[in-house]
């Protein structure tokens, strides 16, 4: 956590409220998305930790876009990030690494897009290695035409949260 003063501890949505109110165009719409991946790396943790009585180590049975074998925990996460960024609606695009293809929001005009790997490291997921998540988030140049892969086609310095 954060600190807000000298023994405070500050949550991420303090963190990102408090900055918020530094910024006066903002909308709020990126403290959603936020909210959102907050909501969604949370759902994985709490998959992630509760694994062994669930039965949630091994193999899916697939192959991702990487050519690496698909984790039962890999599905659930990813499954978790592309509902909670649907469901905030501040989203048109995603792209995620167990997914081939751009996930367009169909009828979303969310100014932002989002990329992600929900739970990177997985493949050492067995033998209790380090896991986390990774996500970017890119604004649209304009957000009134139908989003589209180059929406995300940019540099790292574009980016407006990681």
């Amino acid at each position: 956590m954060a600190r807000m003063g000298d023994d405070t501890p500050k949550t991420l949505m303090q963190h990102v409220l408090s900055d918020q109110q530094q910024h006066k165009d903002a909308t709020g719409d990126l403290t959603i998305l936020l909210n959102a991946v907050e909501l969604a790396s949370k759902f994985i943790s709490s998959k992630v930790r509760a694994a062994g009585l669930l039965n949630l180590y091994g193999l899916e049975g697939q192959i991702n876009v990487q050519g690496e074998e698909v984790k039962k925990l890999d599905v659930i996460a990813n499954e978790a990030f592309i509902t909670a960024l649907k469901r905030c609606q501040k989203v048109s695009l995603m792209v995620s690494e167990e997914n081939p293809e751009p996930i367009i929001v169909e009828g979303s005009s969310g100014k932002y897009c989002a990329v992600f790997d929900p739970l990177d490291g997985s493949s050492n997921i067995d033998a209790n290695v380090s896991i986390g998540t990774i996500f970017g988030i890119y604004k649209r140049a304009d957000h009134t035409k139908p989003a589209t892969i180059d929406d995300v086609l940019h540099p790292g310095t574009k980016l407006v949260s990681t």
